[in-house]
């Protein structure tokens, strides 16, 4: 999930007040290990996997496992709707005779099996789930075939218009699936412990390119049809569809980047060395089991860093830094096809197991790709992250436990947070420090091999760690703190701090500023962003306006080209009443729509009547801008509904 980045693609941090209180499921899923390299003999694997409870899903995969779909789908802009069939094939598991699959918010038209038309109802749902449908499944009928229609406000689909694109000729399109939004725009399985295959044909407008999380296109069709196949089998998370003015350039062997063609350049520059971090994460933990890697430079409204689509990982243009300075983002993707993608988390109650996992994998490739130095500042910015979310959690600690205990009513997305990701990697680096580096990897790379395209629960893991990782051995077990970790509240006592003589050169230089020594004095040479980042977040207490616009001037923060840096400082400067920072925050506001920068800027502006405000005013002009996962948040954030009531 993509959904939250670690280090300098760092994590969301959610209010306390939006976690509810929840029943713990106790999950195994048991099976045997697929051919690693065979991706027929994964999707047939997928489908005999025992089901296991998701409480966010209506389906029944114990009874009907979907095993491959048949997408044939018309992209319409006009209308803002996806329009067509879904044909799934089935695998019966038991004596029933009707399948439950997941929808939200989409109108269906007609439903028929491989044995002619076929009953069909909706159930009763809920806000977060949406409603089950049921339909009838004749003993001999082998797929069942839905028709149907996706509503224009579908919670994974954006539609913006030319104006919200680079060029402003072209309106675009593009899906984010992860965690239950694939419901939203496919009816199936919508949980992550079913996997299948798929293939896909979708007429979209000329000279528009479509592209999905399957072997792509890379040039326009001239009747805006794409045909599409994935022989892989995936959750239904990992389903993505995107629709835009796009091209495409190879930046290796097996890679490539599509953008924008104002984009374009700059994203094949940034992203020259996704070939090389591939083979070093092939060295560790074995093959890349995906064909290609591609990147999709998003337009700014995308909510998330990076999106881990098999095979097409979906980026947000604010990494575009032009130093290839936030690339640790692609290695966060690059990672999940391993820790995600291939070895899959059972429920969003053990998100941990890919996130967590994707997080320490990331920082060991920006290890062997810039040293040693460079991962340690990365792991160090993830620790500040870790620490300032274990204290906004103070009065919730149940919610820094690594497996959550979420209910059906919750959204898992309304309560992510950096737990999963930070507290997740830093477990398993306080694991490899125990067993040693060589043990760990080899555990990692079973693991991988393992639960090859299988998903697996919390207490199964915690099953292999004390059988193949600590060798049954009680007083290795005692030691590496397994429960503490999982499923207690903050940071274990036995984590590994991380520490770096990079950062204490910035510290040296941090307290001679709080001493007075001004900005132009400081000794700033050849700091690397990481280190510019650490300066801006650790700002001394008690600073006058003078010395911020000291820095401002000597420095350009308020114009910092680094998004992450430029968020730090906006923050530092809202905090801080330093006014002229605001016309800068107003524009990256109104310019992007990445959740992880909108949540803390608009919470440190609700902090005072004065800038909630201001906050209001601005998110007034940009809501229509952001992808409906940001809305929901910020809403949440400003008290949307209320203050629109009372305005």
């Amino acid at each position: 999930m993509p959904f939250l980045l670690s280090s300098l693609s760092g994590a969301l941090r959610p209010s306390p007040i939006a976690c509810l209180s929840a029943l713990l499921l106790l999950m195994t899923v048991t099976a045997c290990a697929p051919s690693p390299d065979s991706a027929s003999s994964a999707a047939d694997h997928a489908a005999s996997t025992e089901a296991v409870k998701d409480v966010h899903s209506f389906a029944n995969p114990q009874d009907f496992a979907v095993r491959h779909i048949s997408l044939d789908l018309t992209v319409s802009f006009t209308e803002r709707a996806l329009s067509g069939t879904a044909e799934l094939t089935l695998e019966r598991r038991s004596e029933a005779d009707k399948v439950i699959l997941d929808t939200k918010d989409m109108e269906i038209l007609e439903v028929s099996t491989s044995e002619g038309p076929a009953e069909f109802h909706l159930g009763d749902g809920n806000d977060a789930l949406g409603r089950p449908l049921h339909i009838t499944v004749p003993e001999k009928a082998d797929t069942v075939r839905v028709r149907y229609r996706t509503a224009p406000g579908a919670g994974a689909l954006q539609w913006l218009e030319p104006v919200q694109t680079a060029s402003g000729k072209y309106p675009f399109l593009f899906t984010q699936s992860q965690p239950i939004l694939a419901r939203t725009w496919i009816p199936l399985q919508d949980t992550p412990q079913v996997r299948f295959t798929y293939d896909a044909r979708l007429e979209v407008p000329p000279p528009l390119l479509a592209l999905m999380s399957a072997e792509n296109p890379q040039q326009v069709a001239d009747n805006g049809v794409y045909t599409f196949r994935m022989d892989q089998a995936v959750p239904s998370y990992l389903m993505s569809l995107a629709v835009g003015e796009l091209e495409f350039r190879s930046i290796g062997a097996r890679t490539g980047v599509y953008a924008e063609p104002s984009v374009i350049e700059a994203s094949a520059y940034e992203f020259a060395e996704t070939e090389q971090m591939m083979v070093d994460a092939e060295a560790m933990y074995g093959p890349y089991r995906w064909g290609r890697y591609d990147i999709l430079v998003l337009p700014p409204s995308f909510p998330y860093g990076g999106m881990e689509n098999p095979r097409l990982t979906f980026a947000t243009p604010t990494i575009l830094a032009g130093d290839r300075s936030l690339t640790a983002l692609i290695a966060h993707e690059l990672a999940h096809s391993w820790s995600g993608n291939l070895a899959t988390n059972a429920t969003w109650n053990d998100l941990w197991i890919n996130e967590g996992f994707t997080v320490y994998f990331e920082r060991r490739i920006m290890e062997q790709l810039y040293g040693a130095d460079y991962a340690e500042m990365l792991t160090q910015l993830g620790y500040q992250d870790l620490e300032a979310t274990v204290e906004d959690f103070a009065e919730t600690p149940q919610y820094t436990h690594l497996r959550l205990e979420l209910t059906a009513e919750q959204d898992p997305d309304d309560v992510f947070s950096d737990i999963p990701y930070e507290k997740g990697s830093f477990f398993l680096r306080a694991l490899e420090e125990q067993v040693g580096r060589e043990a760990f990897d080899e555990f990692l790379r079973e693991h991988f091999d393992r639960y090859a395209f299988r998903s697996l629960g919390t207490n199964e893991l915690v099953e292999r760690l004390k059988e193949d990782l600590l060798q049954g051995d009680e007083e290795a077990i005692a030691k590496a703190q397994l429960d503490a970790w999982i499923f207690g509240p903050g940071i274990p006592d036995n984590v590994v701090i991380p520490s770096t003589d990079a950062f204490a050169v910035v510290d040296a230089e941090l307290n001679a500023l709080a001493g007075g020594r001004p900005a132009a004095q400081l000794n700033t040479a050849d700091w690397r962003p990481q280190q510019w980042l650490h300066f801006v977040r650790q700002l001394p207490e008690g600073l006058t306006q003078q010395q911020l616009a000291d820095l401002d001037v000597t420095f350009g923060l308020t114009s910092a080209g680094n998004s992450e840096l430029l968020n730090a400082w906006l923050l530092q400067a809202t905090e801080r009443g330093y006014s002229a920072a605001e016309e800068s925050q107003e524009n990256f506001l109104l310019s992007m729509g990445r959740r992880k920068f909108l949540r803390p800027q608009y919470e440190a502006l609700a902090e005072t009547p004065e800038g909630k405000e201001r906050a209001l005013d601005i998110y007034r002009r940009a809501r229509a801008t952001y992808h409906p996962v940001s809305v929901n948040t910020i809403d949440r954030v400003l008290g949307w509904e209320e203050s629109e009531e009372g305005s």
